[in-house]
């Protein structure tokens, strides 16, 4: 039975049609590979211009919720959905509050200790020896004095990519993007400047070596320690460049 659609107003038509449709495929009424109708059809049902139409259906193929095939038998239809494109959006969207401030360092540091905490947990009874090896591999590398800093800083949200990734919950994987993938790489470019890497590399050695025990406290303590480290450094890297503007 097709979708039945509302008919709705000029002004921001095509935000209307692109939520009106969003809500649809959210609430399953439009189904993952369902087509759906032409842009023609559209503009008929919504009683609007075929551009207004084609700028909605812009707007849900940016949201990653449809796709678009070419071909006798293409058209747009419902995206699977593709968890590596919402994290990804997730960790942009985060790194932009983060920046005009409506995240805070310290909520981040708060949220990080919690939700890798947790993972750590996890991690201690589900890891596998090939992510313990990742994580020996991205260790092996932070101790190379030659690495640049965004190597190192580069190769530290791998290490930490490896530890959630050993959690073996898909769920607190797609949420740790944001911390991961998002906010650790704000907080290196603020506090690398004042960091000691050995500091660094020590407690991700306490990390991995509670993992291959599978001591869960250990691992958590080592994640705290690490998170207390960090919070301090950042404080300490905000006060010098206070110091610096006044």
């Amino acid at each position: 039975m097709p979708v039945e659609f509302e008919s709705v107003v000029t002004v921001s038509a095509a935000k209307q049609i692109a939520d009106t449709l969003r809500a649809a495929i959210m609430d399953g009424r439009l189904k993952v590979d369902e087509r759906l109708p032409t842009e023609e059809e559209l503009a008929q049902r919504f009683k609007v211009s075929r551009p207004t139409v084609r700028e909605a259906l812009k707007r849900l193929a940016a949201q990653h919720l449809i796709r678009s095939r070419r071909g006798p038998t293409g058209g747009n239809f419902v995206a699977s959905p593709a968890p590596e494109d919402a994290a990804l959006s997730l960790a942009n969207a985060t790194t932009l509050m983060v920046a005009v401030g409506d995240i805070q360092l310290d909520d981040m540091a708060t949220a990080r200790l919690e939700l890798e905490g947790v993972c750590c947990r996890l991690a201690a009874a589900t890891r596998t020896d090939a992510q313990l090896d990742a994580m020996r591999t991205e260790l092996a590398r932070q101790r190379d004095v030659s690495l640049t800093d965004e190597e190192f800083c580069a190769s530290d949200v791998r290490f930490h990519r490896a530890l959630v990734d050993a959690a073996g919950n898909s769920l607190l994987s797609f949420l740790m993007h944001a911390v991961v993938e998002a906010l650790q790489p704000v907080s290196n470019m603020i506090i690398f400047r004042v960091r000691e890497r050995q500091a660094i590399v020590g407690f991700h050695e306490r990390i991995l070596h509670a993992l291959e025990s599978r001591d869960a406290e250990a691992g958590v303590a080592a994640l705290a320690d690490l998170v207390d480290y960090t919070r301090d450094r950042t404080r300490a890297a905000l006060d010098r460049r206070a110091e610096r503007v006044g």
